[in-house]
């Protein structure tokens, strides 16, 4: 990779300011009679890659509103400019799965998953949200008898076209972004086939993201490929560590950051953020940065916890955190808009002499004028990736000389914000006293860890509402009988790492039930789903004794080998192939159980037959107390056995043994105290009902 002409004049001018110092005042100019930069396309958000919204759908609706508020309303929090949304594939792809729309190649349905509801939530509070989509893995079928889904590169392109479709015609949602295949290989003709397809449906109006990887191939292809170039509109680069390169500059593509960030949101992921926020454009002329992710609103520990813009993970208590990623963005979205330009380098944007960016941008009609200042320092700005070369920042005096159409401005509004270290508060984003400019020229002296908004905008503002409710922990006990979703409704609080859960119609004695629909391994994105078994988490990774039962029945068609139920899981993500508990797996046709250290059932305790016991619809009970284990089947002990080597602590998990339907019912966690009674009873009705038929088995004739 080649360093661009402007970040080797960043290195060469700090080297020389390094050796001369002391700091002093240093003058910049703000001018646009030699032309203006690139266009700028906005900063956003991710939700997905994957299912990292998952526990903001069921939040209270006071509370959830907030937070989409924070997120997305104008001229309140981060007011954010792009929503990118993770297709769902049925594949693991990061902190859980997401249903795919056609679980089927004879299956298409849009009341799964809820992307459709936060893309909806999102343009509600800001119409002109531009919206990307992406997918991370496909349903094994796409792959047409392959795990490649650019094998019938036509089949793959309907596939994301319906989606985009259903978007439009269900959700009035009009997609403006489709990438490829998230950080996996591309494919040339697929990427020209969709282009095609695209226009042929109606659909010209949406431009392509390529690759959603690196620079060199995508480029060097682009390069290569004048069709190729054609059908691609923008390249997209994941962690770019704020460079491009010379032969992307040379496509003369809009460059984006299309993934970055994904750092925890304390102080010093604020200060990564901020940082990258300036320097994807002052460095890599980048012209729009998305964080995966939107929103940390996932179990803790599942990977990458609290790697969003702010955190949301007790819809049980209604508690949420406002992070400072928030109002770090609010610094750039409250005061730009999509389609302003930058200003040249040289001219408005660079880097500053004692360490740190600037970056200026101007609305169409040159009515409005923004100026974005950071001086992050290096520790308190280090991303999760790349790793962040060590430079210096030390406080400064910023002159701010305004030349050309800006020339006549008297005043800068001016927004402030600090990172707070070493036991100083965070100072986030305060509206200051206006900078006065006399002939165009006005100062501000800057400190480190800071971000200064000068700016024509009077419209900025810092949301507030009142404090969320306190964090309390999972409630227990826990049930859910599944009757109070909508018909394809993914089930609340069950996290799927491996699989597609849905609420559909059960029997008559049943109501509505949770279904696990993946027939098929999917074209993932990562090793979990090469374990062909579905698994889904709930709860508290803390529990350590514990009761989890469920009703489960295996049918006929289609169906999955066993189901089970688990306690203390650990491993999650793409780690959930090698998921460690204790797995109560009962194989209902074969009349068998096995207990097993792990999912992969590579660990095995226990087995044995529950010829006597297994019914179509089957009662399995689990309850774990220090290093015993106990098991039921429809009421009857099946074992009660020590498990030494057995996980302390983790969540309760349902799933299944292979891949294919599965119908669960009456799900429910308590503490270990309440399923020792719970077993007792279960028992004595078992035993009472024997006892019933032994005295009533009707004559035989």
């Amino acid at each position: 990779m080649h360093l661009t002409a402007v970040s080797l004049a960043f290195v060469a001018a700090l080297s020389s300011a390094l050796a001369v110092g002391p700091w002093r005042a240093t003058t910049y100019d703000f001018d646009d009679s030699s032309g203006l930069g690139r266009q700028y396309d906005g900063i956003g958000g991710l939700s997905g890659g994957g299912a990292t919204s998952k526990l903001l759908v069921n939040y209270p609706e006071k509370e959830r509103n907030e937070i989409l508020d924070y997120l997305f309303k104008p001229n309140f929090g981060a007011s954010l400019q792009i929503l990118k949304v993770e297709i769902g594939g049925d594949a693991q792809s990061t902190d859980g799965t997401e249903a795919s729309h056609m679980h089927n190649s004879w299956d298409e349905n849009y009341q799964r998953g809820y992307e459709w509801w936060l893309m909806v939530e999102a343009k509600k509070r800001n119409p002109n949200i531009k919206l990307y989509c992406l997918p991370w893995g496909f349903p094994g079928w796409v792959g047409q008898g392959s795990r490649n889904p650019y094998q019938v590169p036509e089949v793959t392109a309907d596939y994301i076209i319906r989606w985009i479709n259903g978007a439009k015609t269900v959700y009035g949602l009009t997609m403006d972004f489709v990438g490829i295949w998230n950080e996996r290989p591309y494919n040339s003709t697929y990427i020209k086939t969709l282009r095609k397809m695209l226009d042929e449906r109606g659909f010209s109006n949406v431009r392509i993201v390529a690759a959603d990887g690196k620079w060199p191939n995508i480029v060097s292809d682009i390069l290569a490929d004048p069709s190729l170039a054609s059908a691609v509109d923008y390249i997209g680069c994941h962690y770019p560590g704020t460079l491009s390169t010379d032969d992307a500059l040379k496509t003369g593509k809009q460059l984006w950051a299309s993934e970055d960030y994904s750092t925890y949101n304390d102080e010093v992921g604020g200060g990564c953020w901020a940082r990258i926020l300036n320097k994807n454009y002052a460095v890599g002329r980048m012209t729009a940065t998305i964080s995966w992710n939107l929103i940390a609103s996932y179990y803790n520990p599942l990977p990458f916890f609290r790697d969003g813009l702010m955190t949301a993970v007790e819809p049980w208590s209604g508690n949420y955190n406002v992070d400072t990623p928030i109002w770090l963005s609010a610094h750039t979205t409250q005061f730009t808009q999509v389609g302003w330009k930058y200003l040249e380098h040289g001219a408005g944007v660079g880097l500053l002499e004692g360490g740190g960016s600037y970056v200026a941008l101007v609305s169409p009609d040159k009515k409005d004028f923004t100026i974005i200042v950071e001086t992050m320092s290096h520790n308190h700005s280090l991303c999760i990736r790349p790793p962040l070369p060590a430079y210096d920042v030390v406080p400064q005096t910023m002159n701010i000389q305004l030349k050309g159409s800006f020339a006549n401005i008297k005043e800068l509004n001016v927004w402030y914000s600090k990172l707070g270290f070493d036991g100083q508060q965070s100072i986030m984003f305060q509206k200051k006293d206006a900078l006065q400019l006399k002939n165009g020229m006005g100062s501000a002296s800057l400190g480190m860890d800071e971000v200064y908004t000068f700016t024509t905008v009077t419209t900025g503002d810092k949301g507030q509402y009142d404090a969320p409710p306190p964090s309390k922990s999972f409630p227990l006990p826990y049930s859910d009988n599944f009757d109070s979703y909508a018909k394809c409704e993914e089930p609340y609080n069950l996290a799927q790492q491996t699989g597609s859960y849905e609420v559909v119609a059960g029997d008559s004695a049943h109501g509505q039930v949770m279904r696990q629909m993946v027939l098929d391994t999917a074209t993932y994105w990562c090793a979990a789903d090469t374990a062909n078994k579905s698994i889904s988490i709930i709860g508290n990774y803390s529990w350590s004794d514990i009761y989890v039962e469920v009703e489960a029945l295996v049918g006929k068609v289609n169906a999955t080998d066993g189901v089970f139920v688990a306690a203390r899981v650990q491993n999650g993500g793409c780690q959930s192939y090698s998921a460690k508990g204790i797995f109560f797996f009962v194989f209902p046709a074969q009349q068998y159980y096995i207990i097993s250290y792990d999912l992969a059932r590579t660990q095995q305790i226990s087995s044995g037959a529950v010829s006597s016991e297994v019914m179509d619809w089957n009662k399995i009970s689990l309850l774990v107390t220090g290093t015993t284990i106990q098991g039921q089947v429809n009421g009857k002990s099946v074992f009660n056995i020590q498990a030494p080597k057995m996980t302390k602590n983790g969540f309760v998990a349902i799933g299944t043994d292979t891949y294919g339907l599965a119908d669960f019912d009456n799900f429910m966690i308590t503490t270990a105290s309440d399923g020792r009674r719970i077993m007792r009873e279960n028992e004595e009705r078992a035993h009472a009902k024997a006892k019933h038929t032994l005295y009533f088995e009707p004559e035989k004739h």
